[in-house]
């Protein structure tokens, strides 16, 4: 009787498991991305703008969580749900600590007027 009672208590696991990975939507990627990362870039991997961007935070010895959405499935959903998000559709699109930075001319300029180091919690000698 218990190992009947166990291999549906398994079934039933599994079922909750197999839901749940079907409702996850670009929405909540987005959203986990953003909040679950330091450093969040939603980019794509041919994009010069984007190369630009990843390039600031790797002189700042930063190491980002990227999204290349040119090599996901679901990137241009998840494209749609930034553009919603923060009304662009472009990328790069920087978020860090939860902050919304913007595009590279943004990240680009974010750095030149300190901006990004406040985000990031640093002085600005400490990546120079």
């Amino acid at each position: 009787m218990s190992l009947i009672r166990i291999a549906v208590s398994v079934f039933i696991l599994l079922a909750v498991v197999e839901s749940a990975a079907a409702t996850r939507s670009p929405s909540a990627d987005v959203q986990n991305a953003i909040y679950s990362n330091r450093i969040t870039i939603f980019s794509k991997s041919y994009c010069p703008y984007c190369m630009r961007a990843k390039r600031i935070f790797r002189d700042l010895k930063e190491n980002p969580y990227v999204v290349e959405l040119d090599l996901r499935e679901d990137g241009q959903e998840i494209q749609s749900v930034l553009l919603d998000l923060v009304g662009r559709n472009t990328v790069p699109q920087v978020f860090v600590n939860g902050h919304h930075v913007g595009g590279s001319d943004d990240t680009k300029e974010a750095l030149s007027n300190g901006q990004l180091h406040k985000l990031l919690g640093k002085n600005q000698t400490e990546s120079e």
